[in-house]
């Protein structure tokens, strides 16, 4: 029908529209069509009046909350959909990395330096993404002692790349800022300033403090 050249309807086909007007477009024009012999009218020229006058289907053409698609659990038939041979060469497999994902990723075993120059390896693939990553002489330390103790620490008693479990010691985590010579202790000489023959004694020196001052602690409670 040409653009634009105006439709007009029956008394009988507005009454049929208005009580029919809910139906699906595609059967409200099938239903128009076959009761009334109108080649001249389209789906378009229904949809369009309907708009016109205000008749709301309620369709939204959205899924309403709750409501559960056709389809659900249903699957494609054997070439068809997601099964093609076209679509499946193109669909991501199972623990598939891509682009830039697989640029970036470390297997598993995998050894790093971290930005305080400790050896790092990679232990697993899981979450939470700190978790991947441990450092070596812990993990050597471990297997040779056992589960490092709640409130201590490994210090390293020389050059942190030695992972053997004999280069690191077990120590109170309240000792390392006087190993360090932070704060309180900035003036005393810092174990990893001291060169290596002075080395034990510093440390021997700020156990001793440390237990004295855990003595004063524990008679004052």
């Amino acid at each position: 029908m040409p653009k634009g050249k105006w439709i007009s309807y029956s008394h009988e086909e507005q009454a049929w529209l208005e009580a029919n007007r809910l139906l699906p477009i595609s059967e409200y024009h099938a239903g128009f069509v076959a009761a009334f012999a109108r080649d001249d009218v389209t789906s378009v020229n229904l949809h369009s009046r309907r708009k016109r006058l205000g008749w709301s289907t309620g369709r939204t053409g959205h899924f309403e909350k709750g409501t559960v698609p056709h389809n659900r659990g249903k699957k494609c038939a054997p070439g068809t959909g997601g099964r093609h041979p076209n679509a499946q060469r193109t669909q991501f497999k199972r623990g598939q990395r891509s682009g830039v994902a697989v640029k970036l990723y470390k297997p598993v075993g995998t050894e790093r330096i971290s930005k305080d120059g400790y050896r790092e390896r990679k232990i697993h693939d899981g979450m939470p993404l700190k978790s991947r990553w441990r450092a070596i002489h812990l993990v050597e330390w471990e297997a040779a002692h056992g589960p490092l103790p709640e409130g201590y620490a490994l210090k390293c008693l020389g050059d942190k790349a030695n992972t053997d479990p004999t280069n690191w010691e077990a120590v109170p985590r309240a000792l390392l800022p006087r190993l360090a010579g932070g704060n309180q202790y900035r003036r005393k000489l810092a174990f990893d300033d001291a060169p290596d023959e002075l080395k034990p004694a510093v440390l021997a020196v700020a156990k001793l403090e440390h237990a004295a001052r855990e003595r004063r602690k524990a008679r004052a409670a």
